[in-house]
């Protein structure tokens, strides 16, 4: 809701500022200078990705304009999915997990936590781990490093769809300028006009520079930066599980562990700890 709201009151105060200067805003409708700005960045967007980034980028545009829900919630229920992992490991033993593990759809570990289930990347971060260590052929500072390197491949694909985003808000005034000429050159073919007409022909060009700034740091910069703040919120998630798992396999007991999990967290989206030992010992009685 933040960006179409965002873009109300830029559009409003620009327009609203011209309108009380004295200017027609009827002026500013040029569709071709439109056409030539948005056709040219949507164009270059489209050259300089593969199908599968525009998907990703798409996808994420989604995201973005629906906002990211209650991540506090989901990271609670997070935190309380990886205790009730780590209390049935110290009570049955690793090799309990299995089944967990190689259908976590149909486990009654994850069916508890919904939202957590239907994030697949998420469950497959947790499962990928969790089989490592059933396996047994990793140690501590193996796991960690590649933990590491798989967290470096999420950051890398999460910005993607922000890299694509911000190429098309950086080309956006120039794309203005190549109107704004086009529309001189038009100008200047027709000079044995009255000065009244070339007046509204030089307005109309100079139209282009103005939709180009403006399109680019009141409209797409800000989805970009917005691309940016969830990509980089994802992550906590992750980095809260890696924390954890490390913090297991480092012999700390499971109500010690998550909370190793829960300060990685951004404080604004984090569970106090009130609120993770309720929902901890909630988990308990289960």
């Amino acid at each position: 809701m933040n960006i179409p709201l965002g873009w109300i009151i830029a559009m409003g105060c620009a327009l609203g500022g011209y309108a009380l200067h004295g200017g027609h805003l009827a002026v500013l409708w040029q569709p071709t200078e439109v056409l030539t700005i948005v056709g040219a960045a949507l164009g270059t967007m489209i050259a300089s990705n593969t199908i599968i980034n525009l998907k990703k980028t798409l996808g994420a545009l989604g995201g973005a304009f629906k906002g990211a829900g209650d991540q506090k919630k989901k990271h609670l229920d997070l935190l309380c999915l990886m205790f009730e992992i780590l209390q049935k490991v110290k009570r049955d033993g690793l090799m309990s997990l299995e089944g967990d593990i190689e259908e976590p759809e149909s486990s009654p570990l994850f069916e508890a936590y919904p939202d957590i289930l239907k994030d697949h990347h998420l469950v497959d971060f947790i499962t990928d781990y969790l089989r490592m260590m059933l396996g047994g052929s990793l140690d501590l500072v193996q796991i960690e490093s590649l933990m590491e390197q798989e967290l470096d491949v999420h950051h890398q694909e999460s910005h993607i769809p922000v890299a694509s985003v911000t190429m098309v808000g950086d080309g956006l005034p120039a794309f203005g300028i190549v109107a704004a000429v086009m529309g001189v050159v038009h100008t200047m073919g027709s000079i044995g006009l009255p000065p009244a007409e070339l007046g509204k022909l030089i307005g109309a060009a100079l139209v282009g520079t103005f939709l180009g700034i403006l399109l680019a740091y009141a409209f797409v910069q800000p989805v970009a930066k917005v691309l940016e703040q969830q990509a980089e919120s994802e992550t906590r998630a992750y980095m809260a599980i890696k924390a954890i798992l490390l913090a297991s396999l480092n012999n700390f007991p499971p109500a010690a562990a998550v909370e190793f999990g829960r300060k990685v967290l951004f404080t604004y989206q984090r569970p106090t700890f009130t609120e993770l030992d309720e929902g901890t010992k909630a988990a308990k009685g289960k």
